[in-house]
């Protein structure tokens, strides 16, 4: 399937994104936590994919690598997001004035019975630093190990295991605090 994607066939892109389609999109979602800017950003990181599929040496697996994009990708959006400010949450992106928070969401990965626990755990998420968030949320809603999680933000894996609890403490503070402003 590489060899056919780096000459261009157009049948097995397809079949890559067939594949890949649906990882690609749940994880962008986790880092912009609105469904109509993954689906934009997905559709991104295929034509990104297909850009650089050239430069595919195989020193990591297929789907390692297209995770470090789509992980990329986003988080490329949300820097530039922020540095234009001037429309608030992904004004930048989607080219349009949208609120400065984005809007409660559900992930497709969550349960029904924990969605509105999940809507707390995604705003905290989006407070924590870049390389924890990606860390947490390619473990918990990919489910990637900490060896794939290390080739796809190209750090090691003691990297990995110390953001991870990095954002795991991070996240208990910050849902400590908001519980504690609910009970007052």
């Amino acid at each position: 399937m590489i060899h056919s994607l780096q000459k261009g066939e157009e049948p097995a892109f397809r079949n890559l994104v067939l594949l890949y389609q649906h990882r690609v999109y749940n994880t962008v979602l986790g880092f912009l936590q609105e469904p109509a800017d993954a689906e934009d950003m997905t559709q991104e990181v295929f034509i990104r994919i297909f850009q650089k599929i050239g430069t595919f040496k195989g020193e990591a697996a297929l789907a390692t690598w297209i995770y470090r994009i789509a992980v990329t990708t986003a988080l490329d959006a949300l820097r530039k997001a922020r540095r234009q400010k001037r429309g608030g949450f992904l004004a930048a992106f989607r080219g349009r004035d949208e609120p400065t928070e984005p809007p409660d969401f559900f992930h497709p990965g969550v349960a029904a019975e924990q969605k509105e626990d999940s809507v707390l755990l995604f705003k905290a998420i989006r407070r924590l630093p870049e390389n924890q968030q990606a860390a947490f949320l390619l473990q918990k809603l990919e489910g990637l190990s900490q060896p794939e999680i290390a080739t796809v933000l190209k750090t090691t894996v003691s990297a990995v295991e110390s953001l991870l609890v990095r954002a795991k403490a991070g996240l208990r503070n910050q849902l400590k605090d908001i519980h504690s402003m609910n009970q007052r």
